[in-house]
């Protein structure tokens, strides 16, 4: 017999959902597709698609786009740039927060110089969220920004023992961040590379089994705040070329692999609401709208395969693995979007969060 529960609006704020000029890869109605065929209320996506959003113009293109293209509710994220832009900061509206690339990533936002990190936390105004790209020590180099201008910073996508200690004891300091991990962090690690190969290239890359372990075990004791997909498909082709790029997709992935973690025991139901759900709304100060949910299915139990994939690029780092938990419904503001099947709105049904 089903077991079914209703999720209230799910948001991913961390997804990279293509469109633009590299529509070839994707599309803002193919990936919010995948979103709610993943039970999302809302995604956030990141400005390092060309024409990267780091101006007002770049931003209105892809408002626009977002706005005509998207079946689920969304955020966009201004993109900090090395040719200092702070000078837009005072009249960025409409977006969820500040992106700055502080490691080597996909596109051209790098920012690497700790000055131009200073400029740019100076610059973005107060109460609203900087989403931050730091890995190993770049975590202590952000950790000291926040401490100086004690703006809300959100750590993207933490993958390692390492950064867990010092972001829990920046918690434990009273310092106002937050802490995102991904499920091909939690599932993988780089014992999976051999067979995965360029399917399990990303940044952060996989890491070891005892940094896997040490996530866990932050998701359990509840030092980790979210769990977000980090989103970013690219064509098949292109992964299986010479020079692969960074990036898995995850939208359709994500609940189903977090309710196989209850199955397993390894969570409860209701800490998986929190980390894909109630903490992201918190930490944004979203109000879930009236009849706003993912209708799941608990004990449904299938095997992740492409073909049943609603994302454009048709792959997955985790095809061929048993999952529980299946999204039958998602419904965004009274109106059912997803039937278990196929998209039942049309595109530009999608609200922006942030207006």
């Amino acid at each position: 017999m089903a077991r079914l529960v209703k999720i209230p609006a799910l948001v991913d704020p961390h997804t990279h959902l293509r469109d633009l000029d590299w529509a070839h890869k994707a599309t803002f109605t193919s990936e919010t597709t995948a979103a709610v065929a993943g039970g999302y209320w809302a995604v956030f996506d990141m400005p390092n698609t060309p024409p990267t959003t780091t101006d007002r113009p770049a931003l209105d293109r892809k408002l626009a786009a977002l706005s005509a293209g998207a079946v689920c509710d969304w955020g966009v994220y201004f993109g900090a740039s090395q040719a200092d832009n702070t000078a837009e900061y005072a009249h960025v509206r409409g977006t969820c927060g500040l992106k700055i690339f502080n490691n080597s990533t996909t596109g051209d936002l790098l920012i690497a110089d700790q000055g131009q990190r200073a400029q740019h936390y100076a610059a973005w105004p107060g109460g609203r969220v900087i989403a931050v790209h730091a890995e190993d020590e770049t975590v202590l180099d952000i950790l000291a920004l926040v401490r100086e201008y004690r703006k809300h910073t959100h750590f993207l996508h933490i993958s390692t023992a390492q950064e867990i200690a010092w972001l829990t004891a920046a918690k434990a300091e009273g310092l106002p961040v937050t802490i995102g991990v991904c499920p091909h962090h939690l599932y993988l690690t780089e014992d999976d590379l051999p067979t995965l190969g360029a399917f399990g290239i990303m940044k952060p890359g996989l890491k070891t089994a005892t940094d896997r372990d040490a996530l866990w075990a932050a998701l359990q004791s509840g030092v980790v705040d979210i769990v977000e997909s980090d989103h970013a498909p690219h064509t098949l082709a292109e992964k299986q070329s010479a020079k692969p790029p960074y990036g898995v997709p995850g939208l359709e992935t994500t609940l189903p692999l977090m309710l196989t973690a209850v199955q397993a025991g390894r969570l409860t139901l209701d800490r998986v609401i929190d980390l894909v759900a109630t903490n992201p709304r918190r930490i944004w100060g979203l109000t879930a709208p009236a009849e706003t949910y993912a209708l799941v299915d608990l004990d449904a139990s299938y095997v992740i395969d492409r073909a049943n994939l609603h994302g454009a690029c048709g792959w997955s780092p985790f095809e061929g693995m048993s999952v529980h938990g299946r999204v039958l419904e998602t419904w965004i503001r009274g109106t059912k979007v997803w039937d278990g099947e196929q998209v039942l709105v049309q595109p530009g049904f999608g609200h922006n969060l942030f207006n």
